[in-house]
């Protein structure tokens, strides 16, 4: 009964999207006869990709009530004459290709680049939103300037419009007053989304200008996600999932129906792969996948990595790993006993290294029965899974996502949930876990000929984050301090550690909404003198500008790339500007960049603007002479080896740039299967169940600070002592919050609709908030058991404050089955209050619109790689107001 209810939802779902940007598009799109359609193939992974593309599709009957057809499988046109252009979607982390129709200069309606093997012509919903972000009567039209000096939440900036001359004058004094007062290292720049064309500004413009002080968004994306890969087969970076060829798959805190990478692959893929394969997510929320899949493991947050050793010592007790990968006992008999201790030279090793180790140091007193006790998942079930993931082997996908892993102690579980697919044999295998091609691209020249002396001075300082303290060792790739830790940035401006920060820029990017315990980034972007933010519409951290300057569009106004993999390929694709652009904007990492150099060279310091001519066309040699041109150069620069015949590498062989440009999309070779065993990225070049990448780090990053490894875990709020802080293990979660007064725990979801925070100010954003499992359209809703809500005496529609130790916020609370006792589930993406008429209650009184998860959750980090903690990290209490 719960499979066949679950199928009726699913398929409302799919028609009501559908239906809703049929009625959306009707007066744009011609439609094939009835029984033109019918003459086509309609099959079930047709109707699944029509929930990533129901903007464009049709739905007709058949035997089973329903069905959908794609725009890509019947190339359907608009009535108005207009072409199709090249272009490409950076609305999320899928960064898909597409194409976009335009009517005499403006842009009418977006689909997939059917060219890409990637999604092979499959699309999500998000990427209609676009159109109404980019004419947004909201967007931030020309640049302004503060006229108000006081900063602060409550205050109105006063902005007035400037010109791009104005600003860029204003900007460039500040610039030179820090190379006046040798203090360029007090300079700091803040990234958000970005294209490949960011290392100009990211890198060399920083590095010219004389600061260290670069920060991604990344450590608050999913730095954490990336720990456990690297620190077992040594791969700093997200993986691909061979799902074509799979037989189990074992999706762990993430949702790739609605917002993992590369979610039009998934949605295209998912009907067969449910066809062909068995489907388990561990998730304490019900997702969209999880609605999907033929088993639903509701983990107890925090408690993933009890569950995950649990399946590991099913596995090897039961006998079940892969021998071909991992190796066998040398006479063939399974010594894995429970509670009992394993001589190592019993043991041949193939593939990994330290298996009987990790045995000894921790699994061996692991069993499904230990877990169940703690994860809220029965032995039965946990028995189950580990057995049927192992009788698919190696044809087995464990899918890490950032739930479990983006946590206080999330580093381990990192570690424990890979380890899986390492004793499956699944790791760079067919129908497994796959690292996916590189791209052959070129860098933009090296600035180091463009460090003067006082740039060189200010570059000896440390980064602002404070990664490599003790307490943050952000172990990315190996290298102690060498990763990110965004969220820390406010901390370290309020207390000027490890110095003061006196101009800042800010690009696609809101920091104030978009990173936990925001109110410290109100106070710290209040105390920065002089600050600059790019953006498309004026966000909440747009409010603490003194310069704000308007951004192009990536899809619709600029030159610019992207790259990502899926379905064992990587492409590339092209953006450029198809539409008559409707105001004063500009591209942040070019033309900005450009216009600045030639302002500081007015004042007789010309590195920037030296360096940027550097950048020349690579047909013609030319030298830039506008930003526009300069902006062109460097994306025909980074990907000439794609375009240029004479430097063919791989993939697509591209007949020169207007060849590119014309299809808009390059594919590598596919991806090669095995190529790595033997030869992983570790100290050991093994993959690793006993991690000496790991055990190494953390030697180099205690002797910095004269310490031991033990010392570092007690000050980083570990457990673990000894040879215990190499393997995956066990670390009970830390959640803020006493149980008598914050008697629930948060879970924090991420919208289907969500592009990065910039659909909030989309009015189908909201008309569409149901799409997301349990959501209903224009609420923010927080999601209770009926057992808490009884408790609580809480009511479908009651408005509520939801308090946490370190903050509160506003919405309505909603009754819902499929969330476990204990626990309340929050949709991240509303709570502006700022952003546009529709993002905020009240824009020009600042009130918000919901509420924002990240406004009760504690700013705690994940400090072995330097991640944001969003998960399993606070309780909640809940009032009626």
């Amino acid at each position: 009964m719960i499979r066949i209810v679950e199928n009726i939802v699913f398929v409302c779902y799919v028609k009501r999207l559908t239906l809703y940007f049929l009625r959306s598009f009707l007066s744009e799109v011609r439609y094939l006869s009835y029984r033109e359609l019918l003459k086509q193939k309609i099959s079930r992974r047709n109707f699944l990709v029509a929930t990533g593309a129901a903007g464009v599709a049709l739905v007709i009957g058949d035997k089973m009530g329903y069905n959908v057809l794609l725009e890509s499988d019947f190339h359907l046109q608009p009535f108005r004459e207009g072409e199709w252009i090249p272009s490409g979607c950076a609305g999320c982390t899928s960064w898909c290709a597409k194409e976009v129709y335009v009517v005499e200069g403006r842009a009418t309606k977006v689909r997939a680049n059917a060219l890409s093997k990637v999604h092979r012509g499959s699309g999500c919903p998000r990427e209609h939103l676009a159109l109404q972000e980019v004419y947004d009567p909201d967007r931030i039209k020309v640049p302004m300037k503060r006229t108000n000096p006081k900063k602060g939440k409550d205050e109105d900036p006063g902005f007035v419009p400037i010109s791009w001359d104005e600003a860029t004058s204003t900007i460039a004094d500040k610039i030179m007053e820090l190379r006046e007062n040798n203090e360029t290292h007090k300079f700091l720049l803040m990234r958000g989304r970005y294209t490949q064309l960011n290392q100009i500004v990211y890198n060399r413009m920083t590095q010219i200008l004389g600061s260290k002080n670069s920060i991604a968004h990344s450590s608050i994306c999913a730095e954490a996600e990336k720990f456990g890969p690297y620190y077992t087969e040594g791969y700093w970076n997200y993986r691909d999932y061979d799902v074509e060829n799979t037989n189990f798959v074992l999706v762990w805190g993430c949702d790739p129906l609605c917002s993992n990478r590369q979610v039009s692959h998934y949605l295209n893929a998912w009907g067969d792969l449910l066809d062909r394969a068995e489907i388990a997510v561990v998730d304490p929320r019900f997702s969209i996948t999880a609605s999907k899949a033929h088993h639903w493991l509701p983990v107890s947050p925090g408690e993933d990595g009890a569950l995950a050793l649990a399946l590991a010592h099913e596995i090897l007790t039961t006998g079940m790993w892969n021998k071909e990968f991992v190796g066998d006992f040398k006479d063939g008999n399974n010594r894995f006993v429970e509670g009992e201790e394993v001589d190592e030279s019993d043991f041949n090793e193939l593939n990994t290294h330290g298996l009987v180790k990790w045995w000894n140091l921790e699994l061996k007193d692991q069993s499904a029965n230990w877990a169940a006790q703690r994860c809220g998942i029965s032995e039965d079930k946990i028995k189950l899974v580990a057995k049927r993931m192992a009788a698919s082997a190696p044809r087995v996908i464990v899918w890490l996502g950032g739930g479990p892993v983006m946590q206080v102690r999330g580093a381990y579980n990192s570690m424990a949930i890979h380890a899986l697919n390492g004793l499956l044999g699944s790791v760079d295998n067919e129908g497994g876990t796959i690292r996916g091609a590189s791209v052959p691209q070129k860098s933009v020249p090296s600035a180091d000929d463009f460090v003067d002396e006082i740039a060189a001075q200010g570059l000896t300082y440390p980064v602002i984050d404070q990664r490599g303290y003790k307490e943050f060792p952000a172990l990315k790739e190996g290298k102690p301090g060498s990763g990110v830790i965004t969220n820390r940035v406010a901390d370290a401006i309020l207390t000027e550690d490890p110095h003061e920060i006196k101009v800042a820029f800010g690009y696609w990017n809101n920091f104030n909404f978009s990173a936990p315990q925001a109110e410290r980034w109100n106070e710290a972007m209040s105390k920065v003198p002089f600050f600059v933010h790019c953006g498309t519409n004026a966000a909440e951290m747009t409010r603490f500008a003194d310069i704000v300057l308007p951004s192009t569009h990536h899809m619709f106004e600029q030159w610019g790339y992207l790259n990502q993999k899926g379905n064992r390929y990587t492409h590339v694709w092209l953006s450029r500007p198809l539409i008559k652009v409707l105001w004063d904007v500009k591209n942040f990492e070019t033309e900005f960049v450009w216009l600045l150099g030639e302002e500081l060279a007015k004042r007789g310091y010309t590195a920037l603007n030296d360096y940027c001519r550097t950048i020349k066309d690579p047909e013609t040699g030319k030298e830039p002479t506008t930003g526009g041109e300069f902006e062109l150069y460097a994306t025909k620069l980074r990907l000439q080896p794609l375009w240029d015949p004479e430097e063919y590498v791989s993939g697509d062989k591209i007949d020169g740039w207007d060849d590119l440009v014309t299809k808009g999309v390059w594919n590598s070779d596919q991806y090669p299967f095995r190529k790595l065993w033997g030869n992983f990225g570790t100290a050991t070049q093994k993959f690793e169940f006993y991690s000496v990448t790991l055990q190494e780090a953390l030697q180099e990053h205690a002797e910095k600070h004269s310490t031991t490894i033990d010392d570092v875990m007690e000050t980083c709020n570990y457990e673990c002592r000894g040879e215990t802080a190499f393997v995956p293990h066990y670390e009970p979660p830390y959640i803020h919050g006493e149980g008598n007064e914050y008697p629930l725990v948060l879970i924090d979801s991420k919208s289907k609709m969500n592009r990065e925070g910039r659909s909030a100010n989309c009015s189908w954003y909201y008309d569409l908030k149901d799409l997301d499992p349990g959501d209903e359209k224009n609420l923010d809703l927080a999601k209770f058991n009926p057992e808490d809500a009884a408790r609580l005496k809480i009511a479908d529609g009651d408005k509520i404050k939801i308090s946490s130790p370190t903050g509160s916020l506003e919405c309505t609370a909603k009754i819902w089955e499929a969330i476990p006792p204990g626990t309340v589930a929050k949709t991240f993406g509303m709570g502006h209050w700022s952003y546009g008429r529709l993002a905020s209650e009240n824009f020009q009184k600042r009130q918000p619109r919901g509420g924002n998860n990240n406004d009760v959750i504690p700013a705690d980090y994940e400090r072995l790689s330097g991640s944001t903690a969003f998960y399993a990290v606070t309780r909640i209490k809940v009032e009626k107001i």
